[in-house]
This record gives structure tokens, C-alpha cells and sequence, in this order.
């Protein structure tokens, strides 16, 4: 009994203790954790501002001569926005006719391209931007949940590319596009349906199985985490 009520408080102090160091522990992972957070998310806010940025500047040189300074800037930065964001809305109806979309842009690299950039780098995913910032060119260091969004990305890509270059834009129904267009309707059409909307080229023209691709390639959508909708 002596014994019992010696060592009684002894074990209640090292279990107290116990429960401090494990608790301090817990309050410097959650600090950790909370900062950590606080890191990426400003990493997010000024990747996502500098990406849409320079969009909308690469796309202010188009529309600004066409439609003015003032509306110009506009149609710009909301372009930019709208395909970063994978939502696909413009505001080209009012100009170049109903569902017209960028139809009137299909021979023009700046803006196919500047727009299927924002859509890739909106449809990547935010922890893979992370991942390229932190380690640069070394793959291998990368997240597999990274590595596996950016070599799908990579072959679904290729794959809608080589499908509208060589199969549909080379049917008789677009011979009205140079080959330079088709190039560039091909790389912009692999790009635009996962879940981006946009579009260079008359879709009601297209062949049953480059609608069957776009449709899959939507379902397919972007990488989680990211701006774009889809299965992921």
C-alpha cells in the first residue's frame, strides 16, 4: 500500500507530461500545417494574377486595334480570365455573329495559343504548379499525383492533336483552311473540350468521331484541384 501511494502521483506526472509534449507537438505540426497553407495560398493568388496577366496583356495586342483601347482591355482580361478558369464564356457574339466563339482568331497563333495555355496551365492543378516551382525540371521529385496529371495531360494532348491533323481537318469539308490553320485548329481543338468551351472552328461541321472525341475528352475534364470540371 506504501508503495502504491508513493508511485501513484510519479506515474500521473510522467502521463501529464506525456500528454504536454504531445500536445505541444500537436500545436507546432497544426502551426506548421496553418503556414504552410498560408504559403501556398499565396503562391496560388500571385501564380493565378501573373498567369492571367500576362494573358490578358499577350491578348490586349489583338483586341485592343480592333475594338478599341477601352474595350479592348476588357475583352482582354475577361478572355483571359475565362479560359484560365476553364469556364469558355466570351463575348464575341455581339461581333462576329451568334456562337461564333473565336472562330474569327483560327489562322491567329497569338490567340489560339495564348488561350490554350491558359487552359492547360488552368487545368494542370494548383499542387502541381507547386511541385514545378519547388524542384524545378527533377520529375522524379515530383508528386505522383503530379507526375500522372502532367504525362495524362501529355498524351491526351498529343493524342486529340494527331486525331484532328491527321483525320479530321484533312476531310473535304475543311479544305477552306490552310495548313497553317489546320495546325493550329488541331492543337486548339485537343486543348479546348476538356471543360474549356472555346472553339475555332464551326463544331456543327465537325465528323461524328471528333464529336465522339471532344465528349470524351470533357468527361475526361482536368486534373483535381485544379479550374477544370470533368471527371479528373
Amino acid at each position: 500500500m506504501f508503495r502504491f501511494r508513493n508511485t501513484l502521483p510519479l506515474r500521473i506526472r510522467i502521463y501529464l507530461r506525456k500528454c504536454c509534449l504531445q500536445a505541444v507537438g500537436l500545436l507546432h505540426h497544426l502551426a506548421d500545417g496553418v503556414g504552410g497553407i498560408v504559403r501556398q495560398t499565396r503562391f496560388i493568388l500571385r501564380a493565378a494574377f501573373a498567369i492571367e496577366g500576362i494573358g490578358a496583356l499577350l491578348l490586349a495586342l489583338r483586341f485592343v486595334p480592333r475594338f478599341g483601347l477601352a474595350r479592348g482591355l476588357w475583352y482582354a482580361v475577361f478572355h483571359a480570365v475565362s479560359a484560365f478558369c476553364n469556364a469558355g464564356f466570351d463575348l464575341m457574339g455581339r461581333h462576329d455573329g451568334p456562337y461564333s466563339s473565336l472562330t474569327a482568331y483560327a489562322g491567329d497563333p497569338l490567340v489560339s495559343l495564348t488561350i490554350a495555355a491558359l487552359i492547360v496551365l488552368g487545368g494542370i492543378g494548383f499542387l502541381t504548379w507547386y511541385d514545378i516551382r519547388e524542384h524545378r525540371l527533377r520529375f522524379r521529385q515530383y508528386r505522383l499525383q503530379s507526375k500522372l496529371i502532367l504525362c495524362a495531360t501529355a498524351a491526351l494532348l498529343l493524342g486529340g492533336f494527331l486525331f484532328f491533323a491527321l483525320y479530321e481537318f484533312r476531310l473535304p469539308r475543311w479544305e477552306g483552311l490552310s495548313v497553317e490553320k489546320r495546325i493550329l485548329a488541331a492543337a486548339f481543338q485537343s486543348v479546348t473540350p476538356r471543360t474549356a468551351g472555346f472553339n475555332t472552328v464551326d463544331l456543327a461541321a465537325l465528323s461524328q468521331p471528333a464529336r465522339l472525341l471532344m465528349i470524351l475528352l470533357m468527361l475526361t475534364g482536368g486534373a483535381p484541384g485544379s479550374t477544370a470540371g470533368g471527371f479528373k
